[in-house]
């Protein structure tokens, strides 16, 4: 793989956990591109409610950052891979729960977001960290870049895939045999990990003095406000727009289709940003994909058809990655300044993510009061184009982080004698 990869990014040489981390994130990208894509549409067909979906998704993203926080604790007294097979474990049951419970899937949403958030979680806290731990400064622009082109290229082939195979068998064998399929994934994911090296943290469990640092580290601060706002869009649009598709069309396939349309223009843009994006680029690349992804939304609220969700999915795959590669990067240089960032990178990640759902939360919350308030018609609507707003401010919170120059990522001076 590592000649092949040399020849795409240039005079990047990953190493053999760089390697496997990019495999096992692809394995589960496709996974969760087959299956996740069509469980909200499933149970918005068995009940026709958006605040359904409102409420499995607010499930979800309750109990991601509580798993995270059990997880983060785990993953420092037990092998990180572990916690990853945990999130495997968890997703599968959410699969085969889904599967199981069939047209009586809707009376339960609650238990399954429940389900898919632990998985989630547990799966997320291993990634994260040991993404921090295999990566570099000078390697984590290739890696979440060639991370984004295997998401990208699943979201092309998953969706699709997945939508033909519903739209052409009878509808329950459909889902069982993708979801049937994307449980071998995981499974593949697991074995992989055993060849991952094991790196064992060291010391107490700091949550809260992580936490409290951002009192005297700024550039940690304003990283955590982003990823506040980076959920605020997320937490919601997440479902709205797979739905919403699926709503105009009346078509698993077309919803497939949207996936390799939108998946297509973001893997070649993945590619070029993480080619030739460089570090000094990355706040400008933040600002201009903040403006073009609140712009895009303005295509579909006023009127929904399909040729316009083409047009707003092929916009927001070109600027998600100008987004997020820089924005990724950036992220972990700050968490790899910080203070003790080695023996604390669990914490940092925690932190982050709870960050990260806390505005997930309150996104979702928001249209949950614009439906009751003015209902799903007029309330979504209004209500995307005030979440919408999460990813502008990113750059408003990080553009004035600015990281000392040290060949040691734990030398920030303001946090040596915290």
């Amino acid at each position: 793989m590592n000649k092949w990869v040399q020849k795409v990014v240039g005079d990047i040489e990953p190493n053999k956990d760089l390697n496997l981390l990019l495999i096992i994130g692809g394995l589960y990208s496709l996974s969760i591109a087959l299956s996740n894509t069509f469980v909200n549409v499933y149970l918005w067909k068995q009940s026709g409610e958006f605040m359904d979906l409102a409420i499995y998704n607010l499930a979800t993203v309750i109990m991601h950052p509580i798993t995270f926080v059990l997880a983060g604790r785990w993953a420092k007294k037990i092998d990180r891979v572990v916690v990853l097979r945990l999130g495997v474990i968890f997703l599968s049951i959410f699969f085969f729960t889904v599967l199981f419970l069939g047209e009586n899937a809707g009376s339960f949403i609650i238990i399954l977001g429940a389900l898919l958030g632990i998985g989630t979680g547990f799966y997320w806290l291993s990634f994260n960290v040991l993404t921090f731990e295999i990566t570099e400064p000078e390697t984590r622009d290739f890696f979440n870049g060639f991370l984004g082109i295997l998401t990208s290229f699943a979201g092309m082939i998953g969706p699709i895939s997945a939508g033909f195979l519903i739209t052409h068998m009878e509808k329950l064998t459909g889902y069982r045999l993708i979801f049937a399929i994307s449980l071998g994934l995981f499974i593949t994911a697991v074995i992989l990990s055993f060849f991952l090296r094991r790196r064992p943290a060291k010391g107490h469990y700091h949550l809260m003095g992580v936490f409290n640092i951002r009192k005297k580290y700024k550039p940690w601060r304003s990283i955590l406000r982003a990823h506040f706002f980076q959920g605020i869009r997320e937490g919601s649009f997440i479902f709205v727009i797979a739905v919403w598709v699926y709503v105009s069309t009346g078509s698993e396939l077309a919803l497939g289709t949207y996936g390799l349309i939108a998946s297509g223009v973001s893997f070649i843009c993945y590619y070029l940003v993480s080619r030739f994006i460089k570090p000094a680029q990355r706040k400008r690349a933040i600002f201009i994909a903040g403006i073009i992804l609140y712009g895009a939304i303005f295509i579909i609220v006023f009127e929904l058809s399909f040729t316009l969700l083409i047009i707003y999915g092929v916009i927001i795959s070109m600027a998600y990655p100008l987004l997020l590669v820089p924005y990724v990067s950036l992220t972990y240089d700050v968490i790899g300044n910080g203070w003790k960032a080695a023996e604390m990178r669990v914490e940092y990640i925690v932190i982050r993510e709870l960050h990260l759902n806390v505005g997930r939360i309150t996104s979702i919350l928001i249209l949950i009061s614009f439906i009751l308030t003015l209902g799903e018609q007029t309330g979504i609507p209004i209500a995307l184009t005030v979440l919408g707003l999460g990813h502008l401010i990113i750059y408003w919170c990080v553009r004035g982080i600015e990281l000392p120059i040290s060949k040691n990522k734990e030398s920030y001076s303001v946090l040596k004698k915290h």
